[in-house]
């Protein structure tokens, strides 16, 4: 523990003192420390978290992962159901609550999904989204250690969800904390799919910034944003690969407009008692 400690402490020294050019992104006003902190969750995400999401995909039959999703979906849908109400989505509410009864049931304890089919569609509602809809502004961006992005607003609304997640209520920490283990293993199997992409990018702290705050932004206002093109941001555009070569301009190219040929200057005249010179043919 105390090595842990004294290694995130060497990397926020270390980040504070490092910065890429270029203009500051206002939603980040704690950028120094939040790549530093950053840089400490990598480190440990290629020590720990990739190969044992690795290990865990190439072992475990993609049955079992699905099962496992499944489940923790499910425990997830009634944090949904709560704010679907607090949001005034009593529609939505109702349906997501008839899909966590079928598939508690039916499902076997949500290891199974009968209520997709069905036509019940899973929605992912939390607190974070609901300060949102209230009017609550996103605040700050911050990377926590272990944790990863959020903002202010939603580091607040993560500390209310734990009060509607049913694993907070289970006694026996052991189980407890096994539970939790697991459902951070499923997570991080599920962006394995994301690294190639990320590790293209030429500035991946700005990259996973931007990514994960435009999704929060999509989530909160239901689509309705002010900006639906989403367009890359600094840090998200990918390199080139280095053998690619330029792209050739097939078109064809625009005519060239012809200048007018000069006027010949006149002929001089003829001295006194000379016929005058034939004028060159054609004229």
């Amino acid at each position: 523990m105390h090595r842990l400690l004294l290694a995130l402490a060497t990397l926020v020294l270390a980040g504070c003192a490092t910065l890429p050019s270029g203009k500051p992104d206002p939603r980040d006003p704690w950028e120094k420390l939040n790549r530093s902190t950053f840089a400490f969750n990598d480190a440990m995400d290629k020590a720990i978290g990739k190969p044992a999401a690795k290990a865990y995909v190439k072992v475990t039959p993609r049955f079992v992962r699905t099962g496992v999703s499944n489940f923790f979906n499910n425990l997830d849908t009634i944090n949904t159901v709560v704010n679907d109400v607090l949001q005034g989505k009593m529609r939505q509410a109702g349906r997501d609550s008839c899909r966590f009864l079928l598939n508690s049931t039916v499902g076997l304890a949500g290891l199974f999904d009968p209520a997709t089919p069905a036509g019940l569609e899973f929605n992912d509602e939390d607190f974070g989204q609901t300060f949102g809809k209230w009017g609550m502004k996103s605040g700050p961006y911050i990377v926590w250690p272990v944790l990863g992005p959020s903002t202010a607003r939603d580091s607040l609304g993560k500390l209310v969800d734990q009060f509607t997640y049913p694993v907070t209520y289970l006694e026996d920490d052991s189980t407890r904390y096994i539970l939790r283990g697991v459902s951070l293993l499923d997570m991080r199997a599920g962006l394995l799919d994301l690294d190639a992409q990320i590790d293209r990018s030429y500035d991946r702290y700005a990259f996973i910034r931007n990514a994960w705050l435009q999704r929060r932004e999509f989530q909160v206002t239901d689509g309705e944003i002010d900006d639906p093109s989403l367009e890359l941001e600094e840090g998200m555009e990918e390199e080139p690969p280095a053998d690619s070569a330029p792209e050739t301009d097939t078109s064809a190219p625009e005519p060239v407009p012809q200048e007018a040929p000069a006027p010949e200057p006149p002929a001089a005249p003829a001295p006194s008692g000379q016929a005058p010179a034939a004028p060159p043919p054609g004229q």
